[in-house]
């Protein structure tokens, strides 16, 4: 199925925000980058991952819903040596979609989990349950860093809030792609 870039997440891609503005507030963790795991949930054209892989990260899985996505992430990262998986995944069936996806492949922890700019999208598309479930799962998957940005940050923060994690970055300063956070696992 061919999706048009353009538009809503309704089948249609709609993208804000130049790479700059994407990279917004996450300069801290490039240069924690070496030697970790990465998994880039949405992740667009994979870009934040290829950041992150030259800053020396040790591996890079994404996932996105639009096959163009995920293919042009495959072509960038053909030209690295960092190894790599990307995977075309349904989010809104949960959880298992990323387990049946990446296979033996889908690592028990990342040091670090991408959860960029879907939250609002998820949410025109399925059950609050579904998606409190699928970030429950990816913050037990995370080893070190959860990284959320949605203009809806403080629906996310009760979901994530729990004892195992410390919030230890906020960032506003792109109005474009909005406000982001970086939890720590204690």
């Amino acid at each position: 199925m061919n999706v048009p870039l353009e538009g809503s997440f309704d089948g249609r891609r709609s993208i804000s925000g130049t790479h700059e503005d994407r990279l917004s507030g996450l300069r801290d963790l490039l240069v924690c980058a070496q030697g970790m795991t990465v998994l880039d949930i949405a992740m667009n054209h994979g870009l934040i991952g290829f950041e992150l892989a030259r800053f020396g990260a040790a591996l890079v899985h994404g996932c996105d819903v639009h096959a163009p996505c995920v293919n042009a992430a495959r072509e960038i990262f053909a030209e690295i040596a960092t190894p790599s998986r990307f995977e075309i995944v349904d989010l809104t069936v949960g959880a298992v979609a990323l387990e049946s996806a990446f296979g033996n492949d889908y690592r028990q922890r990342y040091d670090i989990v991408l959860f960029l700019g879907i939250y609002h999208k998820l949410k025109e598309q399925t059950s609050m349950s579904i998606i409190a479930d699928l970030v429950r799962h990816l913050t037990n998957r995370t080893a070190r860093y959860f990284v959320i940005r949605t203009t809806m940050i403080d629906e996310l923060d009760a979901i994530v809030t729990n004892k195992e994690f410390k919030k230890v970055h906020y960032s506003a300063l792109s109005s474009v792609v909005g406000p982001m956070e970086i939890w720590q696992r204690d």
